[in-house]
């Protein structure tokens, strides 16, 4: 944090810069706590250059999406040229996205992501931001990347998927990619970024065979033909319903979650602000222009009406109509390798910030939480992701509570996005440009109508879930309310309010005690926080 933290009740000393414990490091020097060097970290820490930062983008970003969303695509927009300019729309967004985190990470080097930035935008109550997005954190897990990695490596072998071979197989995916980041992190960031070069490689091969065969060098199997997709590219779009063009937009946006995922190891890249700016647009870049292509190439070769009406996903399809039925045997292997790239890079971002809200100290068994033991590497958060994403997977059945544990994992970030476009906005303003506290100085500045156009992308996102589907329309859910999962999310929210509440209020006031924070440096090398409590006369 770059700003002094206040005495919560009674305290007459903001920042008290005694080391906590003499054992764990040295004392801060006064300037580190209030200066850019706040974070400073030893070089050996920083061990993430500009591949590795740009692949824990990609693998977050290319996980199934790209192989099923397509045909969702295709429908809410109708036509070939619609859906061809959601995807481009969808880019569009991320790439706002991506400015506005570029701006938040330049600008906040360390780690944690969302956390750091909401605490130093949003400080007043304090750590109330903090302890709300704890909650999230702590209690929403996702375990749909790892259901679908266990379906696909059945079916490369040969095997039917059923509930619990899959989530067996699942399981086995996501312990390990757990126990690789917690155990060996060089060898972890070695398989993450071999699986996005096979992820990215799998990509261009699509996109080349598409090409290759619209220019006749590749021939259909089975005798099929070319289909005549782009003869009218523009027939069938539902021009008449806003509705199902802003979902097939929502669906494009959620393809490209993940342009922020580099953003919670700040610490740990060297030459983080430089290495970012040149990072997180190139692997953005990359991603957007082979999206469009790949789709390009779908189209080049299987049938609108059978991508619509065969319910099965497109690159399946692809690879049948291109190469015959054995080689989807090969691409679920492929989609199997990109989802675990795309599970190493979820948990290697996770742990991350369970770590930062632990040396934060906010969060129950802080100390467990921050610490790097024993192999040098955020541990216990990546285990606690372990634990609520393998229990999502063995005890949640399928159907309607499955998909609300999915949209649980992702309504919060629309939530987070719209503040943290909301708070550079205010951080525009001159009351704050004159402000020595927040004295905000990024070595890279968003482009205005970038936030303003991101602030209203994920305002939509966030009340269109409180919007009743239209007659027909089925919904999110079979079963469940359509507004399920906000309602959930926002319970889940008031839980560290009344965390916040009961910690930072009330118990400093019943028992007649203030809370100092104090800040040190660990053996790890890592700045981390504790709160002393101070009795009040």
């Amino acid at each position: 944090m770059s700003y002094e933290d206040e005495p919560l009740l009674g305290s007459e000393t903001d920042v008290d810069f005694a080391s906590h414990d003499p054992a764990e490091g040295g004392a801060l020097r006064e300037g580190e706590a209030h200066g850019e060097e706040f974070d400073d970290i030893p070089k050996s820490k920083r061990q993430l250059g500009f591949a590795s930062a740009a692949f824990l983008i990609t693998n977050r970003i290319v996980g199934t999406g790209i192989f099923a969303n397509p045909s969702i695509v295709l429908r809410s927009g109708g036509s070939v040229g619609m859906a061809l300019s959601l995807w481009l729309m969808g880019a569009l967004v991320a790439f706002a996205g991506m400015a506005v985190f570029l701006e938040l990470g330049t600008g906040l080097p360390r780690n944690g992501g969302e956390k750091v930035y909401l605490e130093f935008i949003y400080r007043k109550p304090r750590y109330l931001t903090s302890c709300m997005y704890a909650a999230y954190i702590l209690i929403v897990a996702t375990s749909a990347n790892s259901a679908v990695f266990g379906e696909y490596v059945l079916r490369a072998l040969s095997l039917e998927p059923g509930l619990w071979n899959t989530r067996l197989m699942g399981l086995l995916g996501l312990s390990s990619s757990v126990l690789l980041h917690a155990t060996f992190l060089k060898a972890g960031l070695r398989v993450q970024n071999t699986l996005g070069l096979l992820g990215l490689a799998n990509l261009l091969f699509v996109a080349f065979s598409g090409l290759l065969a619209r220019l006749g060098l590749i021939s259909l199997t089975d005798g099929r033909k070319l289909p005549n997709n782009f003869g009218n590219m523009w027939e069938g779009t539902n021009w008449g319903d806003s509705n199902a063009i802003v979902t097939g937009l929502i669906v494009v946006t959620t393809s490209y979650v993940g342009y922020s995922n580099a953003n919670y190891a700040m610490s740990e890249i060297r030459d983080p602000v430089r290495t970012m700016k040149r990072a997180a647009p190139t692997a953005l870049m990359s991603i957007a222009v082979i999206y469009l292509f790949v789709n390009v190439s779908y189209f080049a070769v299987v049938e609108k009406s059978e991508i619509l009406g065969s319910g099965r996903t497109v690159a399946a399809l692809f690879y049948r109509n291109l190469y015959g039925r054995n080689a989807e045997k090969i691409l679920s292997l492929l989609i199997a390798f990109s989802t675990q790239g795309n599970i190493l890079a979820m948990s290697f971002g996770r742990g991350r910030i369970i770590q930062e809200l632990g040396r934060e100290g906010v969060i129950p068994f802080s100390s467990f939480f921050a610490s790097n033991w024993p192999f040098n590497t955020p541990a216990a958060g990546l285990f606690e992701y372990w634990f609520l994403s393998a229990l999502g997977l063995l005890i949640t059945p399928p159907g309607d509570v499955f998909l609300l544990m999915s949209n649980l994992s992702t309504y919060p970030i629309c939530i987070y996005n719209a503040l943290l476009a909301a708070g550079l906005l205010i951080l525009r303003l001159p009351s704050f440009q004159k402000d020595p506290a927040y004295a905000w100085s990024p070595a890279f500045s968003a482009w205005t109508w970038a936030i303003v156009f991101f602030l209203v992308a994920n305002l939509y996102l966030v009340f269109a879930a409180w919007i009743p589907p239209i007659p027909g329309n089925p919904g999110p859910y079979r079963a469940l309310p359509y507004w399920s999962h906000p309602v959930t999310i926002i319970g889940i929210l008031f839980l560290g309010a009344i965390y916040w509440l009961i910690r930072f209020r009330y118990l400093p006031y019943r028992s007649r005690y203030a809370l100092r924070k104090v800040w040190y440096r660990g053996v790890d090398g890592f700045t981390r926080s504790k709160f002393r409590k101070v009795p009040i006369d």
